[in-house]
């Protein structure tokens, strides 16, 4: 929930209305509400649905959970300062649509972490609040029961429309795929040498990682991250990664597809939930959520019987969705 509640905070939503000028509040809030439902307010304590685009006045996305396929949901907490976006979500009702503009030195004074790069004066959300679960005079246990039933309706949603995503991508796609007993769709797009790698060996593996829409989520390759306009941490290396292949340091989709290829092969995995990130999710990879993987196996090296019992390998950081098990 705090992870959410970050992303909630983080997340500037922007798409200006064309239908008139923004308000301004006490506290310096503008905001423009361009959809009115005229229904009870959101209070702080209540559950709700909501989708966010975030974007810089730039007009540069910083978040947009309309790409992630699924919506932000979360409990409001008290405003941090005035004018921050839960003082906007306050203004707005179920089926409510707005455009809320935060000063960006308002928000980081009040100590949000600034996003890698950031530039300009405003951080802008547009949101549409999809369900609101008010608190009111319900008990823990009322108000936490139909929470778990919006949620649970809201899963099944997600896994009755997968099998179908999966469908439509490969053929926008133009892909002729193999498919695994356990539902890995994959392509081997470049031959290797020698054989496959096999459970014990470790993979050298260079990888980007995908929603259908095409939105790179991570990659080990830096020209990949430039050209899916990645968050850049300078701090990050972009390099090959070891993995352990078969010893379920990774998702399974992982695991299994690894063990379709050999050395200098290249290959793209669609990956199911069910051998990804299953009816949870994480980060910005949302329920029932599939995910697609361009893989280059650089090389396979095979144990030695006299080592010492290998560490973990560091991964990479997500969300950016690198691929470790849950």
């Amino acid at each position: 929930m705090k992870k959410t509640l970050m992303f909630l905070a983080l997340a500037s939503v922007g798409l200006a209305s064309c239908n008139g000028g923004f308000k301004k509040d006490d506290g310096g809030l503008l905001y423009n509400i361009y959809v009115d439902k005229g229904g009870p307010k959101i209070q702080t304590g209540d559950f709700v649905s909501v989708n966010l685009i975030a974007k810089r006045d730039d007009d540069s996305v910083l978040f947009n959970t309309y790409d992630q396929g699924h919506p932000v949901q979360t409990l409001v907490p008290k405003p941090q300062f005035k004018g921050d976006i839960f003082t906007g979500l306050q203004k707005l009702a179920e089926g409510d649509s707005a455009t809320i503009k935060i000063a960006a030195d308002s928000m980081f004074k009040k100590g949000q972490p600034k996003p890698p790069g950031f530039k300009g004066k405003y951080l802008i959300y547009t949101i549409k609040v999809n369900k609101v679960i008010a608190k009111g005079t319900l008990s823990d246990q009322v108000f936490q029961t139909e929470i778990t039933d919006y949620i649970k309706s809201q899963s099944l949603v997600f896994k009755n429309r997968e099998a179908g995503l999966i469908k439509n991508y490969i053929a926008d796609q133009k892909l002729t795929v193999k498919q695994t007993a356990d539902s890995l769709d994959y392509v081997i797009t470049q031959q290797g040498t020698g054989p496959n790698a096999v459970v014990g060996d470790t993979a050298v593996v260079n990888y980007t990682g995908k929603l259908l829409n095409g939105k790179v989520f991570d990659t080990s390759v830096k020209d990949e991250a430039v050209k899916g306009k990645m968050p850049m941490d300078p701090m990050r290396q972009f390099k090959p990664i070891h993995i352990p292949v078969g010893q379920k340091r990774v998702i399974p989709g992982w695991d299994e597809g690894l063990q379709l290829l050999n050395k200098g092969s290249k290959a793209i995995f669609i990956i199911p939930s069910s051998l990804a990130y299953g009816e949870r999710g994480i980060s910005i990879i949302g329920p029932f959520t599939p995910i697609v993987f361009e893989i280059e196996l650089v090389d396979i090296i095979k144990p030695n019987p006299n080592a010492p019992k290998p560490v973990m390998p560091t991964m990479p950081n997500m969300p950016q969705g690198q691929p470790v098990r849950k």
